[in-house]
């Protein structure tokens, strides 16, 4: 990526320092004069990110933004016009219920842009007027100097132009665990983030040494702020089962409208009804048929489904519709560092001149053994493997420390590696030596130096590790016949593997020797031998991915590591038979449909940069897949956002990227994706089923009224009756759903096409027959009782409970792909509670004076409900022999 604004200008890592001293205008001795400072800055504005922020009240208009509440906003007044106040009043009941839970799921999203703000320096040291001044980071220039040392905040992005030691630690950006050597000179070729080592990125630390740069970019320009203004430009996106559910009510809403406009005009040219009792009718019978109970029915599944994830699967979902999405994805992109693997180095071979031997045990908990051929071995067996492991301990710079069960490094990875191992061999951290003198690690020397004395014996020794290439040199230096060509092939074979190869050695001294310089070294040490270091595979992700690529799931890594490294990963992890690798440069130099076409040809992109992993994500979306992404880090934040659902680590994972995702892994556990996908298919399952159920209820509602306008009768149903069927058996029995368990083989289909319609032709008929079937009966039964002398409020009672009483009989037919009364008839007991409920609820409808009043209804006696039940058991018992025919079609 270049970080300049033209896009023929050579990128600053291939800049000397001449060149950039004439493109900025500065002296690289005297920096910037104050007056020239503050002339850029005025025209160029200060170094912080800019947000777009959205009101609460442009978030609470989006709610009411839908055809479906449209329809109620204008029955509710439509009906407080005519008189109709309690039908008024609990229709807007409705839409002020299905607004609310929209907006507070909305406004709960937190800005990740806040959290990139934090991460950016807020002081920074300048050379100016050949001063060194302290000021504030937002007034920092292109073309200042910046001192940086340990400890400090890289406040913009700079071109460095003196170093000394200097170590960055930028695995926020680039992926990258270990601490990065900078270094002044000028890259020849194209590299990208990861490799510009003469480069230091805002927000990113210096942990090691000191230097001096170039800024090179400030504020939006920088490589944070491209990060920033990724994420700020991803619009929210509607999840797929929000898309199928709008495209839904909109369907029926349209259909509705389409229906009661030519039963009004029929109404009207009839001239049986007067315009308001005609107008009462079509509004009654809107509001029988819009489902209005549909988005509390699927905002109350998926709600429970998260805070069961919550509870039990330690996964965070921030916005509903999210946790269903998972249940329909096709590709899981994922970072590698910290989410597929542990972010833990650890030492897995040691190879000494006499064996090759193995370690068990991952990450920096001291679990594990050194082991021969699959046996443990006994250290004193090899002289030169105890003195390696105790070297490799001796020559290093960081710390490791258990806190709350936890073992945590304080300092580069590589060193952790070795401290665990020294706890594996010697089942403790203390150690026989003391430290003398130390020289620490430095890129021009490429090893890590200590003199040490054995507590016991006094005797001193100098160990030591670093490259492989620079202790042989040192190694030749003390025996001439040492054999490097034989030692190269075992350090290439350990490489190939992804490997990271640290040699070990060490040198005795003399015994009154107090400091230690490179010149001790030079004389030569013993080499005692190499060790094969890696950031190892999570052991459950391996299982966890088996079971994804069962279901269908393809899972890809995207990382900013070497490819070498990362295919050897993703070969230990079981991505695919023949792991294809692509890097970032390589994708820069694919247009947008060629990456199109290829995207799903690699299963590991490497060496990526953050503007790589957006375009990845969108390439995947445009060859037709549902992407998840998880990630951990700032460099992961606009992919989070832009893909159809990200997922990020509640760890150890930056609060930027955390606030970019739908959804949290309170556990950093990728293995949790694959309980979290199979959650989703369970939900969405339900979701479906429970719109199958909720249709056939309204469009009964609608199909009375209806053919009770064509046949020019009164009408059988009230609107607050109609409101009651559809919320209240929304919120009480279709809650039978959100228990219902997974059906059998859920893990084993291929993912859903998100872009199928919700309802399938199977669907829709089912549909309309069992409307048909609950209105014919209720006209029936309402023209029996009108005929045996009953009044018109007992006649409606009847029909509303015929209603109720034949959907929890229909409950049965449609919660379970198997027959009704099979061994799947139990397994969900809490619908039978639900149902005593909804029972409980109808006598009180029927029988209770308050709601008589308010509803319009009046007693009914043993043989109506008798009839009531009888209803409900023939539409079961046509449902089932449907059911059964299909499942010898699909059998044959």
């Amino acid at each position: 990526m270049k970080n300049e604004g033209s896009k023929t200008e050579t990128p600053y890592y291939q800049k000397g320092s001449k060149e950039l001293s004439e493109r900025f205008n500065v002296d690289m001795e005297k920096g910037l004069s104050s007056e020239e400072a503050e002339k850029r800055l005025n025209e160029d504005g200060p170094n912080q990110l800019e947000e777009k922020e959205i009101s609460k009240w442009t978030i609470l208009l989006r709610q009411i933004n839908n055809v479906v509440i449209y329809i109620l906003i204008v029955a509710a007044l439509l009906t407080l016009w005519m008189g109709h106040y309690s039908d008024a009043i609990v229709i807007g009941l409705v839409v002020i219920a299905n607004t609310l839970i929209g907006y507070f799921q909305e406004i709960n999203a937190s800005n990740a842009l806040d959290k990139i703000k934090d991460m950016l320096s807020t002081h920074a040291t300048v050379i100016r007027d050949k001063q060194r001044k302290e000021i504030e980071a937002v007034d920092v220039v292109k073309g200042d100097l910046v001192y940086l040392e340990a400890g400090d905040n890289v406040p913009a992005d700079v071109r460095i132009i003196d170093s000394d030691r200097l170590k960055v630690q930028e695995s926020s950006l680039t992926g990258e665990a270990d601490s990065i050597e900078k270094t002044p000179e000028e890259i020849e070729e194209k590299v990208g983030l990861g490799d510009q080592v003469n480069m230091a990125f805002a927000s990113t630390s210096i942990t090691n040494g000191n230097g001096t740069g170039v800024v090179v970019a400030t504020a939006e320009e920088t490589e944070i702020g491209k990060i920033s203004t990724a994420v700020n430009d991803q619009e929210s996106k509607k999840t797929p089962l929000v898309q199928l559910i709008d495209n839904l009510g909109k369907t029926i809403s349209y259909v509705i409208m389409g229906v009661a406009a030519l039963l009004f005009i029929y109404g009207l040219i009839s001239g049986v009804y007067s315009l308001s009792a005609l107008s009462l009718a079509v509004v009654t019978m809107i509001v029988g048929s819009v489902p209005e109970g549909l988005p509390a029915t699927t905002s109350v599944v998926l709600a429970m489904g998260v805070s069961d994830m919550a509870k039990n699967k330690n996964t965070i979902v921030k916005t509903l519709p999210s946790v269903e999405t998972l249940g329909s994805v096709d590709i899981i992109a994922t970072d590698k560092t910290g989410t597929l693997t542990k972010n833990e180095m650890t030492a897995q071979n040691i190879i000494t001149k006499q064996a090759e031997y193995t370690v068990s045990g991952i990450g920096y908990s001291p679990e594990g053994k050194i082991e021969l051929d699959g046996q443990s071995i006994e250290l004193d067996s090899d002289s030169d493997l105890k003195l390696l492991i105790t070297s490799g301990y001796e020559a290093n710079e960081a710390e490791l420390n258990e806190k709350e069960g936890q073992w945590k490094i304080s300092g580069e990875p590589t060193d952790g590696a070795f401290l665990t191992l020294y706890n594996k061999a010697f089942n403790s951290g203390d150690s026989n030596y003391e430290e003398i003198s130390k020289v620490p690690f430095d890129s021009d020397y490429r090893y890590v130096a200590t003199l040490s004395e054995n507590i016991e014996s006094k005797e001193r020794k100098i160990f030591i590790k670093g490259s492989p290439g620079k202790l042989f040199t040192l190694a030749e230096a003390k025996d001439p016949s040492f054999d490097t060509d034989f030692w190269r092939e075992k350090v290439e074979a350990l490489s190939s593997q992804g490997k990271r190869v640290v040699a070990v050695g060490v040198q005795d001294t003399d015994q009154n020797k107090d400091t230690l310089e490179h010149e001790d070294v030079d004389e030569g040490v013993t080499f005692l031998g190499i060790v094969g270091i890696i950031d190892p595979p999570r052991e459950e992700v391996i299982d966890s991915i088996k079971t994804m690529r069962k279901a269908g799931v393809e899972v890809k890594m995207i990382t900013g590591d070497h490819p070498s490294t990362a295919k050897a990963i993703a070969e230990a992890l079981g991505l695919s038979e023949n792991v294809q690798t692509i890097t970032g440069l390589e994708l820069d130099e694919l247009s947008q449909e060629e990456l199109v076409e290829k995207v799903n040809d690699y299963q590991v992109f490497a060496r990526t940069t953050p503007h790589n992993k957006l375009q990845i994500i969108e390439a995947f979306q445009k060859s037709g897949k549902t992407t998840a992404m998880t990630g951990d880090g700032v460099n992961d934040a606009p992919a989070l956002k832009k893909a159809d659902i990200g997922v990020a680590m509640g760890l150890n994972g930056t609060d930027v990227s955390k606030d970019s995702a739908n959804m949290v892994l309170t556990d950093d556990n990728f293995s949790t994706m694959s309980v979290a996908i199979e959650e989703g298919r369970r939900i969405f399952d339900n979701i479906k089923k429970s719109i199958l159920y909720l249709l056939p209820t309204s469009f009964a509602e609608g199909l009375i009224i209806a053919f009770t306008l064509i046949a020019q009768r009164d009408l059988p149903l009230q609107a607050t009756q109609m409101l009651w069927i559809n919320m209240v058996s929304a919120i009480t029995i279709q809650f039978a759903f959100i228990f219902e368990p997974a059906e059998p083989g859920l893990m084993d289909r291929e993912p859903r096409d998100t872009s199928a319609s919700l309802i399938g032709k199977h669907d829709a008929f089912q549909i309309a027959y069992v409307s048909i079937l609950m209105a014919v009966f209720s006209l029936v039964a309402y023209d029996w009782l009108i005929a045996s002398g009953a009044n018109q409020v007992t006649a409606s009672t009847m029909v509303v409970n015929i209603i109720v009483i034949s959907k929890i009989f229909y409950l049965f037919n449609v919660r379970t792909h198997a027959l009704a009364f099979s061994k799947e008839f139990f397994t969900n007991k809490k619908a039978f509670l639900i149902i005593g409920v909804m029972i409980v609820l109808q006598l009180m409808l029927t029988y209770v004076p308050f709601f008589q009043e308010f509803f319009y209804t009046e007693s009914l006696t043993i043989v109506e409900w008798l009839i009531a039940i009888a209803v409900g058991v023939i539409v079961l018992i046509i449902a089932e022999i449907d059911k059964i025919i299909r499942m010898k079609i699909n059998k044959n």
